[in-house]
């Protein structure tokens, strides 16, 4: 039988911190409520991720809706919880607590969808969204919400006689056996058909700068060498100095750095989590 190994307590420490430093908009929309109440009570008790929390926070709330609860009210969990919200109290450190209402944002509308939230939702989510706002067809959407819609999905339209969509053969059957989500618009005796699909993640290549640190390497290095024969020496250039009086305010300019004052420090988690 295999013995089971713990994680050291402080590995966990540290997959936590790192979650939460490495936070974008976009991946955040991977995190469920529980993961959210887990991320900021670890940023609450570290001085060094409180110095970011508000960016942390500014984070959290583009994917979720949160709110701080009156623990004097006593049906504040009980309503918030109706309303589909996880309800839950975090430590802020030492005897300090808060609880939270937290809540992922939904898509339900075309206007929902975001370059952030796109690849993290389903093609058959993606139907439901367009179906459930739909009039027109695929013209009608606007071109920002087309845009962020095929940044995340391959989408492919066709307009056909009721008869003809579903010809055996045809591109209908072709899309859904290669995976697609359907969408059928009817537009009369016609009918429009959106096909749309997850377009698979790519990867970006790194380009690969290789240092000559050997004389091997420079020799086999194809290095081309400047012709300087007939360059004048840097002797030889004159360096014409400026006239006092053709200075003007055309060819003369300063820069300087106006500093600004730095954010204050937060005292505590809740002053991140006001109302909207």
């Amino acid at each position: 039988m295999k013995k089971e190994t713990k994680e050291p307590k402080e590995a966990k420490t540290e997959k936590k911190d790192n979650a939460l430093k490495t936070l974008t908009k976009s991946s955040v929309w991977d995190l469920q409520e529980n993961d959210v109440f887990r991320l900021l009570e670890t940023a609450a008790k570290d001085s060094e991720l409180r110095e970011n929390l508000r960016h942390y926070t500014d984070i959290i709330r583009s994917a979720f809706m949160v709110e701080e609860l009156n623990d004097d009210d006593k049906n504040s969990d009980l309503r918030f919880t109706k309303q589909g919200y996880k309800v839950s109290t975090v430590k802020t450190g030492g005897e300090s607590k808060i609880t939270l209402a937290v809540k992922k944002r939904p898509i339900m509308r075309v206007t929902d969808l975001t370059y952030e939230n796109i690849r993290h939702i389903t093609a058959a989510k993606l139907i439901e969204v367009l179906e459930r706002n739909f009039g027109g067809g695929w013209d009608s959407l606007s071109q920002s919400i087309q845009d962020i819609i095929e940044s995340g999905f391959d989408i492919s339209t066709t307009t056909l006689p009721k008869d003809r969509l579903h010809k055996k053969g045809g591109m209908y059957e072709k899309k859904v056996a290669d995976g697609y989500e359907v969408l059928e618009v009817a537009k009369g005796t016609w009918v429009e058909a959106i096909f749309a699909k997850l377009k698979p993640e790519t990867i970006k290549p790194r380009v690969k700068y290789d240092n000559y640190s050997s004389d091997e390497d420079d020799e086999d290095a194809d290095v081309e060498i400047e012709d300087t024969y007939n360059s004048p020496d840097d002797d030889d250039i004159e360096i014409e100095e400026p006239d006092d009086d053709e200075i003007n305010e055309n060819n003369y300019r300063t820069t300087f750095v106006i500093d600004t004052d730095p954010d204050e420090d937060a005292e505590s988690l809740s002053d991140y989590i006001a109302d909207e």
